[in-house]
């Protein structure tokens, strides 16, 4: 790459992750001014209006005002916005739908997307691109993404007299970070969605052997999307071909997410399979994007500059950054599109800016944990 190109490129991918940086060196003022720009959304819909977002001023006013919801809670008005009502918690028309792959009792949440909250998705791509600032790698986009996501479109629903697009959210978040960065993703999204959106054993083979034909002969540098998925690519690499990924390719980077303990549990078995790539956490969920590993320490950070964060602990409810290093709490994200949302995780803080989700709030999620940690000699802290 020539200097002139790669410094205009160092100087665009700064810029994408400088927000982040600017936030993280003071989290209540970022906290601040996300709550300000929520609210101006808010006050523009119904379930707004019925809570007084237009004259909240600070965050006791909106404690007071706005109660803590969960999935279950917000789904008769979500399903009342699927049907029409778009205005009941939406200030701006959908352009799609993101659903889970089953992880809520059973069954797919339904969460919309909107222009706003959709641009809020490609911070995804920060742990790429801080890596290859914090490293110098530039030449990393010159390679190939192995994508390894479900589809992101599987089907429509109606609302009103409009047919929308919805599909798994890890899709989504490769198509649009792929728009948003530097980065060439294969297969396309366009390929996998054209598989079709099942989810058994012989739908993963073909969305495989997709991705192997695909990319066989390319230059693939990062492996991004869900780790358990990764893990079993290059079990069926082995198993169909009788080769590994880290036969195939020199993978640099792998950013993972939707599963508690990718740096802890799931590392050993990735660099036995993809060689000694690092292996940079993602912290989302179908409700958005929070947080992504910044360095070789073994915890995420938080996307203080878009969300609002708070944390029920045993000392009361708080802000995210206002956690004690060890200290543990149930996870309660306001986004665009969902105000004080119990999102049902735990969460477990280090020295500030690191966190870890450590499981789902639940009775034995932090024994789990401990167990977990003890049963690898894993008795460090990042």
């Amino acid at each position: 790459m020539q200097p002139s190109r790669a410094a205009d490129m160092q100087a665009a991918l700064l810029g994408f992750v400088q927000p982040w940086y600017d936030a993280l060196a003071d989290p209540s003022v970022a906290q601040q001014a996300v709550l300000r720009q929520l609210l101006k959304g808010y006050a523009h819909t119904r379930y707004g209006i019925q809570h007084q977002a237009a004259s909240i001023s600070s965050l006791d006013d909106y404690r007071r005002a706005f109660p803590i919801i969960t999935y279950e809670e917000i789904k008769p008005l979500i399903e009342r916005t699927m049907a029409g009502e778009i205005d009941l918690l939406l200030y701006e028309p959908p352009i799609g739908w993101a659903i889970t792959r089953g992880t809520t009792k059973g069954e797919s949440k339904f969460i919309p997307m909107t222009p706003t909250e959709l641009k809020m998705r490609v911070s995804a791509g920060r742990a790429l691109i801080n890596y290859a600032l914090r490293h110098q790698a530039l030449d990393i986009f010159q390679g190939v993404n192995l994508n390894l996501n479900f589809p992101s479109v599987v089907g429509t629903v109606r609302m009103g007299d409009r047919e929308v697009e919805y599909g798994y959210s890890s899709g989504i978040y490769v198509k649009h970070v792929s728009r948003g960065t530097p980065l060439r993703s294969l297969p396309v999204q366009d390929e996998i969605d054209a598989l079709g959106g099942g989810k058994t054993l012989r739908d993963w083979e073909r969305r495989f052997e997709l991705a192997y034909e695909r990319c066989q002969t390319e230059n693939v540098t990062l492996v991004g999307g869900v780790a358990p998925t990764a893990l079993d690519f290059g079990r069926y690499l082995h198993k169909a071909h009788h080769v590994y990924p880290k036969d195939l390719w020199k993978v640099r980077l792998m950013t993972l997410g939707s599963v508690a303990g990718i740096n802890t549990r799931y590392v050993p078995g990735l660099q036995a399979l993809y060689g000694p790539a690092a292996i940079y956490e993602i912290y989302g969920a179908t409700e958005g994007m929070f947080g992504q590993q910044m360095d070789e320490r073994r915890a995420w950070v938080p996307n203080y500059d878009l969300f609002l964060f708070e944390v029920e602990t045993s000392r009361g409810l708080i802000l995210l950054h206002e956690m004690k290093p060890g200290e543990r709490g149930s996870l309660v994200v306001s986004t665009p599109i969902l105000p004080r949302y119990k999102i049902g995780d735990l969460i477990l803080a280090f020295q500030p800016p690191y966190f870890r989700c450590i499981g789902r709030d639940e009775r034995w999620t932090v024994v789990t944990y401990l167990w977990d940690k003890l049963a690898r000699l894993d008795l460090g802290g990042l």
